[in-house]
């Protein structure tokens, strides 16, 4: 398929979770929206929003790679790190986009005019264009602002997360990310972060109303391990539940999990870091009138547990074709289509 045709996905969420789905994705469909928060406050993005004043860049920038259509040593370019002096840490990737906003006065067509540049499947869009700050609020009452400040807050508070909130409240969404929404055929939230990657999207004015007045089909992927820092002993039911209580009933029409075994010995190095395999209560998800869908959908690599992103797109198609299997614009409903979409992304049909 050509970039601009096939099925019309919006895919919502942050950090490695979504960069590595929209690999797979963009095999099957060039009509592809990636909506990035821009909470980030760490690493080299969070130098350059403190240096320069501009939104943090490092999200939307392995978004825009996972989408890119270029040689492998400009990825590799983009991606590299300076190992010393000044800059030690920083991607040239992350200093191009900064450039490009110095040079258009505009962080928004910054990533417009860098997607351009890499001739990117689809396109990838800031949830917002104002300078927005991460707050939790943990069970015993503290608060933290920033981030990167969660993860060693939560540990030393040892109390969970009660709920997320952004600094300025409800900052104005970019206004194609509502457009997209309202003429997307499949909508996904996540994997990633559950209250750093994900949730910060739908605290932006407009993103929950328009989700639960979209007419498409949304989809949680639920993670596939709880996190240290945020999701310690989390159920996928848990996950679903404090995505509800940041917005509201009919964001998500449907949690999919994955029921790929992890091999013993990576679980134990998990345990290690005080994380788990992400426990399914298939019970408890008819309250919340959400559909649960599994799929065999993990791979490990290097005792690392994640999404493969091959398995990830089947899954989500899988899901389309049987609850909308004429809708949106790509007939998905015959098993040749299927097969196609199979070969296409590199599993056996």
């Amino acid at each position: 398929m050509n970039g601009g045709s096939g099925l019309k996905i919006v895919a919502i969420g942050g950090g490695t979770g979504l960069s590595a789905m929209l690999r797979g994705l963009k095999a099957c469909t060039g009509n592809i929206t990636a909506v990035v928060t821009v909470a980030d406050d760490g690493g080299g993005s969070g130098v350059l929003r403190s240096d320069l004043g501009m939104l943090p860049p490092g999200d939307i920038r392995n978004c825009i790679l996972a989408l890119c259509n270029t040689e492998p040593i400009m990825e590799k370019l983009l991606n590299y790190r300076f190992p010393e002096g000044s800059m030690a840490g920083q991607s040239f990737g992350n200093l191009f986009i900064a450039a490009l906003t110095g040079v258009t006065g505009s962080f928004g067509t910054a990533v417009r005019r860098f997607s351009e540049v890499l001739a990117i499947t689809g396109r990838v869009l800031p949830v917002t264009e104002e300078d927005v700050r991460l707050e939790a609020e943990f069970e015993n009452g503290a608060r933290v602002t920033g981030e990167s400040k969660i993860f060693a807050f939560k540990r030393e508070q040892k109390c969970a997360i009660k709920r997320v909130s952004l600094t300025p409240e409800r900052p104005t969404a970019h206004p194609e990310v509502l457009r997209a929404i309202e003429d997307a055929d499949l909508i996904t939230l996540g994997p990633g972060s559950l209250y750093t990657s994900v949730i910060p999207n739908l605290l932006v004015g407009g993103v929950t109303e328009a989700l639960t007045a979209s007419r498409a089909l949304k989809v949680y992927i639920c993670n596939l391990m709880t996190q240290e820092g945020e999701t310690e002993g989390y159920t996928a039911h848990d996950h679903v539940r404090a995505l509800l209580l940041h917005s509201a009933p009919g964001v998500a029409d449907i949690c999919l999990t994955s029921d790929t075994p992890i091999p013993r010995g990576e679980l134990a190095r998990y345990a290690a870091e005080s994380a788990a395999a992400t426990r399914v209560d298939e019970e408890l998800f008819s309250r919340e009138g959400i559909g649960l869908r599994r799929a065999d959908l993990a791979s490990v690599k290097g005792g690392v547990v994640r999404h493969d992103p091959r398995r990830l797109a089947l899954a989500l198609y899988g899901i389309i074709r049987a609850e909308r299997p004429r809708g949106g614009h790509l007939d998905i409903s015959d098993e040749a289509t299927m097969r196609w979409l199979q070969e296409r992304i590199g599993e056996e049909a």
